[in-house]
């Protein structure tokens, strides 16, 4: 995020992009509340009237994975009207021609049959965003789980460039992270092409630092970029990769096509799992590394904004939990790399040495609930609560400039057709978190909303298909099938259905496809093709629910179980 959560509460405008707040965040729904009382405006991108399109002042109801035109259009509008910040653009922004030789083919009337939205919306959409004083772009997965899902993340910062919504206070561009601590993950060096603060695999220097810091020649420091959690399945495929230490994640339901991911598990030549749960994913695990969870240990975590947090132990570690740094620094230890720490305060002031965007960020200054925002490079630095503030606007690229750019469209990687002609969303639920490794564990929870999970389908749609509410029906694709409960509602658009994610009987990510877009290594989750089954024997589809549910239950815990071990622990490390 370029700018702060809190900034939301004094702009001017929200252009609020396929995010719906009020189920993926709901602290940052109740800065919109706060925002919309004080009269800010909000406009609402999405093909579902999703709770932030129930208090915007315009609805762009447009159809499912047409991003791309939408934003071209709104990108044309605000050009040929002369609305864009022309002196922002001359000293802060380049690839200006590029640009509009792509943005000039998409007038408001050549896209409304593409788009669903008419041109009279989408200019008015655009004059209101250009127009305001200040505006925030925020997005969510709605933007980034498709093929061209990093090339409308360009296309809305573009769209913030050119209209000067960049380098101040409450404007910019806001991508509100999928789940919690996402933006600490990066921060401390998980994506695969970087080193902790972003530094790059490829830089000499950086990889020259890294292995003096930590007393190991640089040629043992890899300056390849490594693999994403999606090129998993082909890289086990193709003999490359082999072990595989999986740590609180539960692949097999939060990515795409389950049933490939199993097998993939399953041709592994040894695999870790580390949790704090027994997950379906842990069951294929040859070694299972128990955790602590996120009230058993102190650690820093990252807002989606960049702020840095601490938080505190509430209660000692169960049984023969650890650390996740613990367990990582045994490991290490035992493979011949000694690795050994005090306490989490060390590893956090190793991480400020390393990263200069992060060194003014101490332990103490993060003390009780204060949260400090990085860049922050000295100790006296309050932080960055926006980017960009300095009067040349400088920006991550080479020449400092902003890179203007978006492209042409293309449609999905699976279209529908006759055979599966709905089109699938997978979305969020409020009430269960991600793949529901822990508040599937939790009884109050289960009480409120529990397995196979909704599939929520237009009044037309419903008809058409012959089912009712409540009822269970199959949800299919070319990839398998699963149990789900129908919820029958106006808020979703016809032709389309939408599940969560969370559900292990009703797994929408039975139904995905492994598409993957080329540059972010990001699955299409928001639209697979499918078919609605009904099911004539209600009854019977409920004893099968409960039969298929209470197995797989009796399974995870029959796995997690405590198993004699035939000789010590500290004999099977060493060994």
């Amino acid at each position: 995020m370029s700018n702060s959560v809190e900034e939301i509460d004094d702009t001017d405008l929200i252009l609020n992009f396929g995010y719906n707040a009020a189920v993926s965040h709901p602290l940052v729904a109740k800065h919109y509340v706060r925002a919309r009382k004080r009269g800010t405006k909000v406009i609402t991108v999405d093909p579902r009237i999703i709770e932030a399109a129930r208090i915007s002042d315009m609805h762009l109801q447009m159809k499912n994975g047409t991003n791309i035109p939408l934003v071209n259009a709104m990108i044309y509008t605000i050009i040929t009207e002369e609305l864009y910040d022309k002196e922002f653009v001359d000293k802060h922004c380049e690839n200006w021609d590029a640009f509009w030789n792509t943005v000039k083919n998409y007038t408001p009337e050549s896209v409304e049959d593409i788009v669903g939205v008419s041109a009279k919306d989408i200019r008015a959409a655009a004059r209101m965003y250009a127009e305001a004083p200040t505006a925030t772009i925020n997005w969510g997965m709605g933007v980034t789980h498709w093929k061209q899902g990093v090339a409308v993340v360009r296309a809305l910062a573009s769209l913030a460039a050119i209209t000067g919504n960049l380098g101040r206070p409450n404007v910019g561009v806001n991508p509100v992270r999928g789940q919690n601590n996402v933006q600490g993950s990066c921060d401390i060096g998980c994506l695969p092409n970087v080193y902790p603060g972003y530094q790059s695999v490829t830089d000499h220097e950086v990889r020259a630092k890294f292995a003096k810091y930590w007393g190991v020649p640089e040629e043992h420091i890899s300056d390849k970029v490594g693999f994403a959690i999606t090129d998993l399945g082909h890289k086990v495929e193709e003999g490359v990769i082999k072990a595989f230490w999986c740590m609180g994640e539960d692949p097999i339901h939060s990515e795409p096509d389950s049933n490939a991911m199993r097998k993939t598990l399953e041709d592994l030549e040894f695999m870790v799992s580390q949790d704090i749960f027994m997950t379906e994913t842990a069951t294929y695990a040859d070694v299972v590394l128990p955790a602590t969870s996120w009230a058993e240990h102190e650690c820093v975590f990252s807002s989606c904004d960049r702020g840095f947090q601490r938080s505190y132990a509430a209660l000692p570690p169960f049984y023969e939990s650890l650390d996740d740094w613990e367990i990582i620094s045994r490991v290490a230890t035992a493979m011949g790399y000694p690795m050994h720490y005090e306490n989490t305060k060390e590893i956090w002031d190793e991480l400020r040495d390393l990263c200069p965007i992060y060194y003014g960020v101490t332990y103490e200054r993060m003390a009780d609930t204060a949260l400090i925002h990085w860049p922050c490079y000295s100790e006296d630095d309050p932080g960055a609560k926006y980017l960009y503030a300095d009067d040349v606007k400088k920006f991550e690229t080479k020449s400092g400039k902003a890179i203007l750019y978006t492209e042409d469209y293309e449609g999905p990687f699976e279209p529908v057709n006759d055979e599966y002609p709905l089109i699938l969303s997978t979305v969020r639920e409020v009430g269960h978190y991600s793949s529901r490794t822990m508040t599937g564990n939790c009884q109050a929870l289960a009480t409120l909303a529990d397995e196979p999970g909704y599939v929520t389908v237009n009044p037309a749609d419903a008809e058409k298909y012959g089912i009712k509410d409540e009822e269970l029906v199959y949800v299919k694709s070319r990839r398998g099938k699963v149990f789900a409960r129908v919820r029958v509602e106006d808020r979703t658009n016809k032709g389309c259905v939408y599940m969560t994610y969370q559900w292990w009987i009703g797994s929408c990510n039975v139904l995905t496809g492994h598409f993957i877009a080329p540059i972010s290594k990001t699955p299409e989750f928001k639209y697979a093709a499918v078919e609605l089954e009904p099911i004539a024997d209600q009854v019977q589809a409920e004893r099968d629910l409960q039969r298929d549910y209470a197995e797989l239950k009796k399974y995870l815990s029959d796995t997690a179980a405590p198993q004699d071990h035939p000789y010590e622990v500290e004999e099977e490390v060493n060994a």
